[in-house]
């Protein structure tokens, strides 16, 4: 007599197995998004989300375009740094920031209002889209000062708000191409820049970009007044060496600051401090490895 093969039984609890691994990852992935978001749109982040984009309305551009692919990808995680990194040379735009965004004190806070806004502006209603830069334009009415160097700054000043402008869309593109999940063509690039240009001259932004070319141009125009002043070094240090976030996550993070840093041209990156424990070699490997994670966090992204 043979004995009843197991064969059924090992199958149904191989399946079994199976279906609880898929349940744990559901359940790890779901934790993952839900603390993502909170830590980049706040406490209010599920409500927030769905006022932008489940509210009807016409918006400033349509589904799928450029400018929505960009701003919906993982990569904007090294764009944003990558951002924040460049915008910091200019010595006025970052006496100003020093001076008034609290970017050490509440760097979350200062997050979530940026990526808010951003949101707002590329997938929200046209009227919320309106609200959010009159919002924004009488904040920077309020910000002045006088920088470490004796000359005075305001954040309305068209030269400064172009400064930040070029420099954060061409951050984001940058990092849309290199660690995108689907990155644009020539045509596609042109359109960005172009839609990006939109939001920028309702923040009061003149002579703004339409094509890769004026922007890149335009990058380069600033470059006799931009340097690694002590506040530039202070804020690199702060956003590649110590950031506000517990150890267990700083891996991670060190995957997307030496991503942002690489990315950067050789002059805006000189001086600046390195991420500790990844050689530059490794920025590439890091930032797709980083942004393929957090695009499994947050489907969609």
């Amino acid at each position: 007599m043979f004995s009843t093969s197991p064969c059924g039984e090992r199958g149904s609890a191989r399946g079994a197995s199976i279906e609880r691994m898929t349940q744990v990852a559901e359940r790890v992935r779901g934790a993952a998004e839900r603390a993502i978001f909170l830590r980049v749109a706040g406490p209010d982040a599920t409500a927030t989300r769905a006022r932008i984009h489940e509210t009807p309305g016409p918006r400033w551009f349509p589904a799928g375009s450029a400018v929505q692919r960009v701003h919906g990808d993982a990569s904007m995680f090294v764009g944003g740094l990558r951002a924040l990194l460049l915008q910091s040379l200019h010595p006025l735009a970052m006496a100003g920031v020093a001076a008034h965004s609290g970017y050490r004190g509440d760097p979350w806070g200062r997050l979530q209002r940026t990526s808010t806004f951003i949101a707002t502006t590329t997938f929200g209603t046209a009227d919320d889209a309106a609200r959010a830069v009159a919002a924004v334009r009488a904040v920077h009415e309020r910000v002045r000062g006088v920088a470490p160097d004796g000359r005075p700054y305001r954040a309305s000043d068209p030269d400064l708000l172009r400064w930040v402008h070029v420099a954060e869309t061409q951050s984001f593109l940058v990092a849309h191409q290199e660690f995108g999940h689907r990155p644009l063509d020539a045509a596609g690039c042109d359109e960005y820049v172009a839609q990006a240009a939109v939001v920028g001259r309702a923040l009061g932004v003149e002579d703004v970009p339409v094509t890769v070319r004026e922007l890149d141009d335009a990058v380069a125009g600033y470059r006799p007044v931009l340097g690694l002043t002590p506040a530039a070094l202070d804020a690199a240090r702060f956003l590649l060496v110590e950031p506000p976030l517990p150890w267990a996550v700083r891996r991670v993070y060190a995957g997307l600051a030496v991503a942002a840093r690489t990315s950067l041209p050789d002059w805006a990156r000189a001086g600046m401090p390195r991420v500790r424990g990844l050689p530059q070699r490794w920025a590439h490997p890091a930032g797709e490895a980083v942004t393929r994670l957090l695009r499994w966090a947050l489907p969609g992204a």
